[in-house]
């Protein structure tokens, strides 16, 4: 505790904005990635595609044959999760006609009879019936709860990926840089691998990641802690 009231709180504030700086040209990296077909952007779209592929009779209609493309480009572009669901529930209610009415209730769990009734009075023009009206608004209740179980999955599953590319990333690059440090003051690489100096650029690139969204405020809490150790001492 002496040490590190007089002078190692600096080093420990040092190592912590060095470990959050590599974190965050982590993160860079991978958020650069997304430059080559998408990159790790195209990670979870795979739960929304299973989802929105029973109502694809529809969808062929609603967003025609590049309906999923159209989906995945609004996935990969981040846009609100709110609009991407509106837009693939607008096109399978656009696509839906008496013809597929019966598949389409098969995926929205509902009777088939009474969906194609109520979509081909929508077609006529006549006047819907209460029923048809509880059998449409089911239908939207089962496609809303579809939708936002896959975004839901398909988002976590984006950022648990992103996270750990840019942690494996830290990693390598920690590693690598251990290396030339060493290799800078010893001339040779053989004994890194067997050296503490591994052990700390390891050590640095899994705590990357991790740390670099609270860094500040742990040299700050930190700064906080040892300066009311001090007033305590007197």
């Amino acid at each position: 505790m002496t040490d590190l009231l007089n002078g190692e709180l600096e080093n420990i504030a040092n190592v912590l904005g060095a470990a959050a700086a590599l974190g965050t040209a982590a993160f860079g990296l991978v958020d650069v990635s997304k430059a080559f077909w998408g990159g790790p952007s195209n990670i979870g779209f795979g739960y929304i595609a299973r989802a929105t592929r029973p109502f694809a009779p529809a969808l062929l209609i609603g967003g025609g044959e590049e309906w999923l493309q159209t989906l995945r480009a609004q996935w990969l572009n981040g846009a609100p999760a709110a609009d991407q669901k509106a837009k693939a529930k607008g096109l399978i209610r656009l696509g839906l006609t008496s013809e597929n009415a019966a598949e389409i209730a098969v995926a929205g769990r509902v009777d088939p009879q009474a969906l194609q009734t109520a979509v081909t009075k929508i077609e006529r023009g006549t006047p819907l019936k209460e029923e048809d009206l509880n059998v449409l608004g089911r239908l939207d209740a089962v496609v809303e709860a579809t939708l936002d179980a896959a975004f839901g999955r398909a988002d976590q599953q984006y950022r648990n990926a992103a996270k750990g590319l840019a942690a494996l990333t830290a990693l390598v690059l920690a590693v690598i840089a251990g290396a030339m440090i060493f290799d800078a003051q010893t001339h040779t690489l053989v004994g890194y691998l067997a050296s503490r100096d591994l052990l700390i650029a390891v050590m640095m690139g899994v705590i990357a990641v991790p740390i670099a969204p609270v860094a500040k405020d742990l040299a700050s809490s930190l700064a906080t802690a040892v300066n009311a150790v001090r007033v305590a001492k007197g």
